[in-house]
């Protein structure tokens, strides 16, 4: 089961409340997305970091009904 952006979007910013979140469907599958996450909880960490702390907002759906997410993340 495919998740729509606007869930993806949700569950990031209830993860970090200040981000503002761009979220693409690059193939119209509802299977392949794009995000760009800008937080000043970036602050002072390494882009892995970031990128994690992005796909642990995701709580788990990742590689599951969530097949694939490009991460851009951005100090705010």
């Amino acid at each position: 089961m495919a998740m729509d952006l606007k869930e993806i979007e949700t569950l990031i910013k209830d993860a970090l409340p200040d981000a503002k979140v761009e979220v693409q469907d690059l193939a119209g599958d509802g299977n392949h997305y794009s995000a760009t996450v800008t937080s000043s909880q970036f602050a002072g960490k390494s882009k892995i970091q970031q990128h994690k702390m992005v796909y642990n907002s995701l709580k788990g759906k990742m590689g599951n009904e969530l097949h694939a997410l490009a991460v851009k993340t951005k100090e705010d």
